[in-house]
C-alpha cells in the first residue's frame, strides 16, 4: 500500500490541507473529508511516486484548523497506513518522526524553544477576549490611517491593510475564521492572519504600538459600546415601570418600614422610586463613561515612543474626547464600571424582593402572568416568580465580579503585569448578566397585575394614618413630640378595644387631648391620609401626578388608554 500526501497552508481559509491518493479505498481517515479542486486529482494522478490504475482512483482533500505533524496515519481496512509530508512511504515505516512543529510566536525572536503545551493553554486568552474582534479591527484601522498620515507607512501599505482588515472582518462575522489558540490572543489572532493574508504590510501595522495600549483601546471601547447598551436597557425598564404606574391609577397600598407597615401610599410612588433609582444608575454609568473615554493608543508599553505618531488623530477617529495624558497603565476604568453595574444590581435585587413578596400567598399584592412563572416539579398548585429570585440572586454574582477585579488590581505595581488579562472576564459576564437582569425585569413589569381587592381588605391593618394624625395635632399648635405620644396612646386605646383610630369617638380622643375636634376625621382612613401628604415629593395624589407626568414625557410614552 502505497500514498502520496502534501500538506498546503490555505491563507485565505485559515487551514492545513493534506492531500493524497490511494490505489485502494480507505474505510476511515482522522479528519474531516472534503472534496479536492481538479487540479488536485490531475497533480495525484500523474504523480510518479504511486503506480495509478487506470483510470486515476479518487483523491481527497483533509482541511485541519490544528498545523499538522511530521506524519499522520489512516486507517486501511484493519491495517494502520503512514505517511508524511511531501513524500511517499511503505504501510510500515521504520524511521517516522512525529514531533510537532509550532508556529513561531510574533514576539519569538530572542527565544530558542517553544512554550510548552501547558504554558500555552494556561497563558491563552483568545478563548475570551476575542469578543473584543470589532474594537480591535477599528482601533487598527484608525492606527494605520494615522500612520500612513505621518509618513510611517505608505499610502499602497495602509489600503492594504485596511483591505486585509475588512476581509478579516468579514470572516469573523460570517463565521469562517479560525481563532487559534497558538496565537495567544484577539490582537495576535487578528494580526497573524493580516499577515498571513497580505504580506509583509502586515508587519508595519504594530508600528509605535504595544498590546499594553492596544488591548487598553480595545477594552475602553468595548467598556463605552457596553455602558451604551446597558443605558438603554435601563431606560426599558424605566418605560415598563412608568407604564405600569401609568394603569394602576389611585391604587393605595400599604408602605412598610423594618417590613412592618408604616404609611399608606400610592402604588405609583413606589413604582416612581425604583424609576428614580434607575436613573440615578444611568447616571453613575454616563460618569463613568465620560471617565473612560481617554485614548491610550500610541502611548504603547508604557513610555510612548521616538517615532512622529499624531495621537490627537488617532483619538478623535475613535471617538474618543482626547488622548491619555499619562497611560501608566490601570483599570480604575473597570472597577468603577462594575461598581455602577453592581450598584444597578442592587437596586434590580430590592426590586425583585418586593415583588416575590408581594406575590406571595402571605402578601397577594400581585399576580404574575404564566408567561413570566415556572412550576414545581412536586407540588402541583405551585406558581412561582422565579425570574425575580434570580435576579435577586444573580445581583450576587455582579457584586463578585466587582470583588474579583478588586481583589486582582489591589497588588500590582505601576504599568502592565499579565495579571491584567484576567480582568476580561468579569466585565463581560458583569455586563451579560446586568442586561439579562434588566431585561426579565421589565418582562416581569410587563407581565403582572396587582390584586386591588386584597389590597383594599389589608389597608386597614396597621394604623397606617397615625402619623397623619400627628401632623393634624401638630397643625392644632401641639409641639410634635407630644403629638406623637399622643397618638401612640390613642393607637394603644385601639388595640384595648380592636378598632381602627377613625372608629374612636370624638370623646375618646378628646380624653387624650381637648385639641381634637370634629375635623379630625378629615385626616383618618387611609384615602383622607393619602390627601394630606402636599410635601415636594410626598405620595401625595397631586405630587404624584407630577412626578407621573414628569417621567411619562422624559422617557417619551405614549400612555393613551392606559388609564
Amino acid at each position: 500500500m502505497y500514498i502520496v500526501c502534501k500538506w498546503t497552508w490555505d491563507m485565505g481559509h485559515g487551514t492545513w490541507s493534506l492531500s493524497y491518493g490511494w490505489l485502494q479505498s480507505i474505510s476511515s481517515v482522522n479528519c474531516e473529508v472534503d472534496q479536492p479542486s481538479p487540479s488536485l486529482m490531475e497533480s495525484l494522478a500523474s504523480s510518479s511516486a504511486i503506480p495509478l490504475l487506470s483510470p486515476p482512483p479518487s483523491a481527497l482533500s483533509i482541511n485541519t484548523t490544528r498545523k499538522p505533524r511530521n506524519s499522520v496515519s489512516f486507517k486501511h481496512r484493519s491495517q494502520q497506513v503512514w505517511c508524511t509530508s511531501s513524500s511517499t512511504m511503505n504501510t510500515t515505516p521504520s524511521d517516522l518522526s512525529t514531533k510537532t512543529t509550532k508556529e513561531e510566536k510574533l514576539w519569538g525572536g530572542r527565544f530558542e524553544e517553544s512554550v510548552t503545551d501547558a504554558v500555552e493553554r494556561f497563558t491563552e486568552s483568545i478563548s475570551f477576549d476575542k469578543a473584543l474582534y470589532k474594537q480591535d479591527i477599528r482601533g487598527s484601522r484608525a492606527h494605520a490611517s494615522m500612520l500612513a498620515r505621518q509618513g510611517l507607512i505608505s499610502v499602497g501599505d495602509k489600503d492594504s491593510i485596511l483591505q486585509g482588515l475588512d476581509e478579516i472582518e468579514r470572516r469573523i462575522e460570517d463565521g469562517e475564521f479560525v481563532w487559534r489558540t497558538d496565537r495567544e490572543d484577539v490582537h495576535m489572532n487578528i494580526e497573524a492572519a493580516l499577515t498571513d493574508l497580505i504580506g509583509e504590510p502586515a508587519k508595519k501595522l504594530h508600528t509605535a504600538r504595544s498590546r499594553n495600549d492596544q488591548v487598553l483601546t480595545d477594552f475602553r471601547l468595548w467598556c463605552r459600546d457596553a455602558i451604551d447598551n446597558i443605558v438603554a436597557h435601563i431606560k426599558h425598564l424605566q418605560v415598563a415601570l412608568v407604564t405600569l404606574a401609568t394603569k394602576n391609577e389611585n391604587l393605595i397600598v400599604p408602605g412598610y418600614t423594618h417590613l412592618q407597615r408604616a404609611q399608606p401610599v400610592l402604588l405609583q410612588h413606589l413604582l416612581l422610586a425604583f424609576v428614580e433609582q434607575l436613573d440615578r444608575d444611568a447616571g453613575r454609568l454616563l460618569d463613568c463613561r465620560e471617565r473612560l473615554n481617554f485614548c491610550p493608543l500610541g502611548a504603547c508599553a508604557l513610555a510612548g515612543t521616538g517615532l512622529p505618531i499624531d495621537r490627537f488623530m488617532t483619538s478623535s477617529d475613535l471617538g474618543f474626547t482626547s488622548p491619555m495624558r499619562n497611560r501608566i497603565s490601570d483599570r480604575d476604568f473597570v472597577l468603577e464600571f462594575l461598581s455602577a453595574n453592581s450598584i444597578t444590581a442592587i437596586h434590580l435585587s430590592r426590586l425583585g424582593e418586593e415583588w416575590v413578596l408581594w406575590a406571595s400567598e402571605e402578601f397577594g399584592f400581585l399576580t404574575p402572568s404564566d408567561a413570566v412563572s415556572t412550576g414545581s416539579s412536586i407540588m402541583p398548585q405551585k406558581k412561582n416568580p422565579d425570574p425575580m429570585e434570580l435576579v435577586r440572586g444573580k445581583s450576587a454574582r455582579v457584586v463578585g465580579d466587582l470583588v474579583t477585579l478588586l481583589v486582582l488590581c489591589k497588588g500590582l505595581p505601576l504599568a502592565y503585569n499579565r495579571d491584567l488579562q484576567e480582568d476580561k472576564e468579569p466585565v463581560f459576564d458583569s455586563t451579560k448578566t446586568i442586561i439579562g437582569m434588566l431585561e426579565v425585569c421589565a418582562e416581569f413589569a410587563q407581565n403582572i397585575t396587582f390584586n386591588r381587592e386584597k389590597i383594599k381588605k389589608a389597608l386597614p391593618a396597621g394604623y397606617l394614618d397615625a402619623t397623619t394624625l400627628a401632623d393634624y395635632l401638630v397643625k392644632k399648635g401641639i409641639p410634635f413630640r407630644t403629638s406623637h405620644d399622643i397618638v401612640g396612646k390613642s393607637v394603644a386605646l385601639c388595640v384595648s378595644k380592636n378598632c381602627q383610630l377613625q372608629d374612636l369617638s370624638l370623646e375618646e380622643l378628646r380624653s387624650l387631648n381637648p385639641v381634637f375636634d370634629e375635623d379630625v376625621y378629615e385626616f383618618l382612613g387611609v384615602e383622607n391620609a393619602v390627601k394630606k401628604f402636599c410635601s415636594y415629593g410626598s405620595t401625595g395624589s397631586e405630587c404624584v401626578a407630577e412626578q407621573l407626568d414628569l417621567w411619562v414625557t422624559k422617557l417619551q410614552i405614549n400612555t393613551a388608554g392606559h388609564k
